[in-house]
């Protein structure tokens, strides 16, 4: 049995840091609207937003649905690899849950620090935190390899110079994060630190080491291939969205430009917004489409993860409701004892 479920909830004060960091990232979607819709014919864009068939968008909400328990699974096989007991059904709510925290948190962390608090019932908190930096660093390998897989398979009037960026950037990630899960380079690197380095940020490093050492090569390997499973599920995603505005994009031109367009939310923003519009003019290009078209559809992508993001609202008031009666049951049972 599980133990009690914590009230997920978001911290109650961030640290200066995290406060810059929020600030930043709202600086950067702004700028990055304002420079991308003042070059545009906004009615046209609103045109386009005005052609939505819901039925696709709808396809596209259930396929985000669907991808935060494929998301969660991938989480499961590294929380087992660490000797994690946390039934599966809560990890998909703990999931649910974070959606919909950094769907509408500007600083991005909140999800994060639910699952991390969670699993930290249940294994060492180094080892609960460094389960949620691998499970998202499977996710950005898998990424950066299917980008680098398929820009080689590029239109010809893709712009060259940010083929090399993209290409650069990728790999240079790629092979990071296989050092890292690797795990030897790591700990050799780790270990020859200064003291003061080791212990920054209470530690992490360490604390990854020993989730990296304690979760092995194989469940890694297979959370490396969920996330694959779940990028495809994405660029699925996409291609309702540009359905639902009638846009003739084929599906593998969409395999080559998803990757690199998710690669915006690596740039501090709120969750792309305002970078991903700004290099999709360009990558769309290829594909025939204006570039009021492209910015619609990264908006309406935006907005349509943002909806399905609510599903983890019920499900977060849910739990606090639970949280209270399990609460209010432990002081009635206590009560009962001391009388």
């Amino acid at each position: 049995m599980d133990p009690a479920p914590a009230t997920p909830a978001p911290p109650a004060r961030q640290p200066a840091r995290q406060r810059l960091m929020a600030l930043l990232k709202i600086a950067v979607t702004a700028l990055g609207l304002y420079l991308v819709l003042r070059g545009l014919d906004f009615r046209a864009l609103l045109d386009t937003l005005r052609t939505v068939r819901l039925g696709w968008m709808a396809a596209g909400a259930a396929l985000i649905a669907l991808s935060l328990i494929v998301r969660a699974y991938r989480w499961h096989l590294v929380l087992h690899g660490v000797g994690s007991s946390i039934r599966f059904g809560r990890l998909v709510e703990l999931y649910l849950v974070g959606s919909f925290f950094n769907a509408f948190l500007p600083s991005g962390l909140g999800g994060d620090v639910v699952r991390a608090a969670e699993a930290a019932q249940n294994v060492d908190s180094g080892v609960a935190a460094g389960t949620v930096f691998l499970d998202r660093l499977t996710g950005l390998m898998a990424l950066f390899g299917m980008a680098l897989a398929l820009l080689p398979f590029r239109p010809d009037d893709f712009p060259p110079q940010l083929a090399w960026t993209i290409g650069l950037i990728c790999a240079v990630g790629l092979v990071g994060g296989l050092a890292l899960i690797e795990g030897r380079l790591l700990r050799g690197v780790v270990n020859r630190l200064p003291a003061a380095l080791r212990v920054a940020g209470g530690g992490f490093l360490d604390r990854l080491t020993t989730t990296i050492h304690r979760c092995g090569r194989r469940p890694a390997a297979a959370a490396l291939l969920v996330s694959i499973g779940f990028n495809l599920m994405q660029v699925g995603w996409w291609a309702t969205t540009g359905r639902a505005l009638g846009l003739s994009v084929p599906f593998g031109y969409y395999l080559l430009v998803v990757p690199i367009m998710s690669l915006a939310l690596l740039v501090p923003s709120i969750g792309g917004l305002g970078v991903r519009e700004s290099v999709a003019p360009a990558l769309f290009a290829g594909a025939g489409l204006a570039p009021e078209q492209a910015v619609a559809l990264t908006l309406l992508v935006f907005g349509l993860e943002r909806v399905a993001s609510l599903l983890g609202a019920p499900v977060y008031l849910a739990t606090v409701l639970d949280f209270k009666e399990i609460t209010q049951r432990r002081k009635v049972r206590k009560a009962n004892k001391a009388s």
